[in-house]
């Protein structure tokens, strides 16, 4: 673990050690292995999006899973409109996945098609069945969806589940505020 040191050695003030963010969150690679599907919330600044980065990062680099931290939050202006919220969505996944994962991770280039409200669940299904690994999805800012747009995803998600685990993503975990499990 890193520490702080200045050219005299340990700063006379506290001495800082950075803990790795997954150490945060340590049950969900459990959770993650037994395919579950999970909810974290917290409030604001508290580290949710920087440790699910980091155990995106570390499930991906154990060769064993593919695994992205994408975010809902463009769907937000759309909250009566879940149509335009999916390609919203769709669209900032897309660009998540070229940024952070491997060509041959990523989902393949026509994976938007599919009829308006079952965008998202078409679009995960056609990613999971290209992907040469189980598929692991982060989704941040979840609660910032309301409405039709919120419960349109949600229960895409829902739909996918039974499918999983070479036809959907084998865990699916929602990251925000609030407590979506009661939509």
């Amino acid at each position: 673990m890193p520490r702080w040191f200045n050219s005299a050695g340990p700063c006379k003030a506290d001495i800082h050690y950075m803990l790795p963010p997954t150490v945060r969150l340590p049950n969900l690679e459990r959770l993650i292995a037994q395919q579950n599907y999970f909810v974290i919330r917290a409030p604001r600044q508290t580290g949710k999006t920087t440790a699910m980065l980091a155990l995106a990062q570390q499930l991906t680099e154990s060769v064993n899973y593919t695994a992205a931290m994408v975010s809902a939050e463009v769907g937000a202006p759309f909250s009566h409109e879940p149509e335009k919220a999916e390609l919203a969505v769709l669209d900032a996944w897309n660009s998540r996945a070229q940024l952070y994962l491997p060509t041959d991770l990523q989902p393949p280039d026509n994976w938007t098609q599919g009829n308006a409200g079952q965008r998202i669940q078409a679009a995960l299904v056609s990613w999971a069945q290209a992907s040469p690994r189980p598929l692991v999805l982060f989704i941040d800012e979840i609660d910032s969806l309301q409405d039709e747009a919120l419960i349109s995803i949600l229960r895409q998600l829902r739909d996918g589940y039974p499918v999983r685990p070479k036809n959907f993503p084998i865990s699916v975990g929602l990251i925000g505020l609030r407590d979506v499990r009661d939509y």
